[in-house]
This record gives structure tokens, C-alpha cells and sequence, in this order.
């Protein structure tokens, strides 16, 4: 792609970088009221069918997904114009999301100053290793490797994991300001829960709400994953590391079908995104459409981006992922060709 400098894209993006407040308002009010909604509707068709209550728990759970992104929208300081405010309603959707705010906005800030600079992973991102680095690894490590890249713990235990627990605790080295957040959210979780369990019933309550959760967290971690966990992405070691590649070509242009981008919250435009945070949801596709270099990025889309469920390794040498059956398939070419040249 070509790009003349930083300074000309930054230049382009920047008017659609301030917020809405009527904009913002009404996203709140067509997000968190259908969610609220949908939620009660949820827990009284269990009295009629709870395979209709698992229907309608999948549409809330869609929109739980959208209530994340305007919480992510807060912790980039992009929904309003105020950082207080953001700050506040931060904490609010982190509460129904399980996120605590301070805590997961320091961490993803760290993920877009490192995204896809090989030097610099840990913080805020999926755990990925080089093909060297797995080949050097320990047999144990090996093997917390493959069962962290596994589907099934990736996208259905992972979210159990990271939300109920993960989230639960602060980071070592936490400000106090941070700490208390944590705490604040943490408390408000478990007096919502026991607010709903008592009054509706914690057998009626887990049946609405686990459902919600799992779905929603599977949905949420998959489109991390695949955000830059694609066949044409990009990955530099720091001293090659360049910011605009790594937003523009190691974030995937996600197509969604129309309702599932809605619901998404624009999240698939996320070369748009990592470029610059302080771009509302909301302005995202503006952004891409009218900005012509972001047009030519890596596109995904619903079928395409099931291939890459298979990638597991970095090849740094042909700068791609690869699967563990090509890692082998690789390995074992080399042998042979070892082999041939000693006779």
C-alpha cells in the first residue's frame, strides 16, 4: 500500500475523530435498552419455552457485544468529549460486561502502541509464538501452548477464564486509582447478581444470564482473534516496527454482513481503528470510505476468516502464519533436503 507518511493519513482521519454527544446518546439508548429488554423478555418466555429463552438470550447477547464497544469506545476516550464522563460510563458497561475499566484500558493501551511488533507482545494481546520460538520451547511449554491455541479453550474457556477471573484481580503494580476501580466494579457485579438471583430466582437467573455471557464473551474473543489473526497480516521485529503498517496492514477490514457490523459496533473496520483510537465507532466506516489509501487493506470476511482457526505459528522467515501440520510439513521437507545434501 502506498502511504507517503504518517502526517498525510493523521491529517485525513482527523476531523472524524470527535464525538457526537446526540450521536453518542442515542447509540446508548438503541444499545443498552434493547439489551435491557431483551433481558427481562429472556427470563419470562422461560415460563413458556426455554428453547424461546435461548433464543431471544442470543439476540441480548448481540447486543452485550455492542454495550463492550461503547465501553471500549470510553477507555480510548473517543464516545465523549469529556474524559470524565467517559471515565463514569467506562465503569458502567464494564460492570455489565464484566471488564473493570482502569484495569483493561491500561492494558489496551499497551496492546495499540505493541500491536504486531514481535519485540514488544504480552500486554493486552493473544499469546503467540515464532516458529523458533517454538521449536526452542520446553516440552511443557509446548503443551500450554497448544492447549491455549486450542478452539475449544481459546473461544469457550478462554472467556470464562479471562472474564470471571482474570478480571476479578488487579495488575502487579496497579495504581491506587486503578485498584479501586477494580474493586468498585468487582462489588457492583456481585450486588447486581445477588439484586437479580434474590428477586428473580438464581435458578432463572444463571438460565438468562450464563447463556448471554458465554455467547457474547465467545463472539467478543473471536473478534480479537481475527482482528489480527489473519493470512495477509503483519508482524516486524521492533527495529523494522512501523506504526502505520501495523494498524493499516496488520489490522484485518473485517466485512461483516450489515446487521452483524451494527451489532459489532463498526469493530470490523479495525485498520481504522488501530490507526487512530480517537475515532468513534460510529465514524469508522466513514472513515474508510472516504479515506482511499485504508480502501486497499487485507478484507476478510464471514468464510474467509474461518481459515484462520488453523494458523498457530509466525513464520518470520516468509512473514505468515502457518499450521501446526505445515509447521511439521516444513520441518520435515528440511530433513529430507539435510539428508540429501550430506549424501
Amino acid at each position: 500500500m502506498n502511504i507517503k507518511n504518517l502526517k498525510q493519513l493523521r491529517t485525513a482521519v482527523a476531523p472524524f475523530e470527535k464525538s457526537t454527544v446526540k450521536i453518542s446518546v442515542w447509540q446508548l439508548a438503541n444499545t443498552i435498552l434493547p439489551f435491557v429488554i431483551l433481558w427481562f423478555a429472556a427470563y419470562k418466555s422461560l415460563s413458556i419455552s426455554y428453547i424461546l429463552s435461548f433464543v431471544i438470550a442470543i439476540a441480548a447477547a448481540g447486543f452485550l457485544v455492542r454495550i463492550f464497544i461503547i465501553f471500549h469506545d470510553c477507555c480510548h476516550f473517543s464516545f465523549f468529549k469529556n474524559r470524565k464522563a467517559n471515565k463514569i460510563l467506562g465503569t458502567i458497561t464494564g460492570i455489565l460486561t464484566l471488564f473493570p475499566y482502569s484495569k483493561w484500558q491500561h492494558s489496551h493501551s499497551i496492546h495499540h502502541a505493541t500491536s504486531s511488533n514481535l519485540d514488544k507482545r504480552g500486554v493486552g494481546d493473544l499469546w503467540m509464538m515464532t516458529i523458533e520460538e517454538y521449536e526452542n520451547a520446553s516440552l511443557l511449554l509446548k503443551i500450554k501452548y497448544r492447549l491455549y491455541r486450542n478452539p475449544f479453550i481459546m473461544f469457550i474457556l478462554g472467556p470464562i477464564y479471562e472474564f470471571l477471573l482474570a478480571n476479578r484481580f488487579n495488575r502487579k503494580g496497579a495504581r491506587s486509582k486503578e485498584r479501586l476501580n477494580t474493586y468498585i466494579t468487582n462489588i457492583s457485579i456481585v450486588l447486581l447478581a445477588v439484586l437479580l438471583g434474590s428477586t428473580l430466582g438464581w435458578s432463572s437467573f444463571l438460565l438468562v444470564q450464563l447463556p448471554i455471557f458465554l455467547i457474547s464473551g465467545s463472539v467478543g474473543v473471536w473478534l480479537f482473534y481475527v482482528q489480527h489473526t489473519f493470512e495477509d497480516t503483519y508482524f516486524e521485529e521492533d527495529k523494522n516496527w512501523d506504526y502505520v503498517k501495523a494498524a493499516v496492514e496488520g489490522s484485518s477490514f473485517y466485512h461483516l454482513p450489515k446487521w452483524m457490523q451494527w451489532l459489532t459496533g463498526n469493530i470490523g473496520y479495525h485498520h481504522v481503528h488501530h490507526l487512530s483510537p480517537r475515532v468513534p465507532n460510529y465514524n469508522l466506516e466513514q472513515v474508510h470510505k472516504q479515506t482511499e489509501p485504508l480502501q486497499n487493506v487485507p478484507t476478510i470476511t464471514l468464510a474467509s476468516s474461518l481459515r484462520s482457526l488453523k494458523f498457530r505459528l509466525w513464520d518470520e522467515k516468509d512473514k505468515k502464519f502457518i499450521s501446526f501440520y505445515e509447521w511439521k510439513k516444513q520441518k520435515k521437507s528440511l530433513s529430507v533436503s539435510a539428508r540429501s545434501d550430506m549424501s
